[in-house]
């Protein structure tokens, strides 16, 4: 792309370097996008979902500390989830109760945005380095199609005891999203894919992605914001930018 910003951040890894284009060109992009990424933790949904988990096992403290460090790319991603579900040990039956007492809390307006790009036939992805079995409710009130998820998924041994995590997802390790990018663009064969999130492994699936937009209404990750070409601090803007197109 022409115009683009080099964008440099560090993480616990050294050097992430990533080209984003520029605002103008995302605004652009985003205008004619054949598909959108979301990131459905503090960006989808108003929390964080595995924190939340924690909190109702009587574990928060330890886990939001692992959270924000991999959050602020201090901590290898897959070490990070491992360590906080070792923490966790959640049973099959724990998961099936928490998700029936803690229903999603949508961040707003998503679902006027969600709604505004399917009308323009966009297919709508949730991309997360989250769960599919915490997930799942939020497609389900999203009218976004179950295979649309992209997340991990947890193990459970025949008694229901927690059992571990599917390693092998794209997003059970760093640098996920962008496989996962890659991946539906290969496959569906789309040229204006947008990525939108709220962290540092939402920024790094661009490029693949075509355009990032970096999404600040729940929580602000300084280094997302300081090297975002565009960052909103809510969806209603997003909607807007659809409208002036009409």
């Amino acid at each position: 792309m022409n115009n683009q910003q080099q964008s440099t951040i560090t993480n616990g890894q050294g050097t992430l370097s990533s080209r984003l284009p520029s605002h103008k060109e995302c605004r652009e992009i985003w205008q004619s996008t054949d598909a959108v990424c979301f990131d459905v933790d503090s960006t989808v949904i108003t929390d964080e979902g595995l924190d939340q988990l924690a909190t109702f096992c009587g574990k928060d403290q330890e886990v939001k500390k692992l959270t924000m460090e991999a959050m602020q790319g201090g901590l290898e991603f897959q070490t990070a989830l491992r360590r906080r579900l070792n923490i966790i040990t959640p049973s099959l039956e724990t998961i099936q109760n928490f998700t029936r007492s803690n229903p999603p809390r949508l961040t707003k307006d998503v679902d006027q945005l969600v709604e505004a790009l399917q009308a323009r036939d966009v297919d709508v992805y949730l991309v997360s380095g989250g769960f599919c079995s915490l997930i799942a409710p939020v497609a389900k009130m999203l009218n976004i199609p179950l295979e649309n998820i992209f997340a991990n998924r947890l193990k459970f041994f025949f008694d229901g005891k927690y059992g571990g995590f599917d390693e092998s997802q794209r997003t059970s390790r760093s640098g996920g999203k962008a496989e996962v990018v890659s991946h539906l663009k290969k496959r569906e064969g789309y040229s204006r894919l947008v990525m939108i999130g709220d962290g540092i492994t939402d920024m790094e699936a661009c490029p693949p992605a075509d355009a990032f937009i970096g999404f600040g209404g729940n929580v602000v990750r300084e280094a997302v914001k300081k090297s975002a070409t565009w960052f909103v601090y809510d969806f209603k803007t997003l909607i807007k930018e659809l409208e002036s197109d009409d």
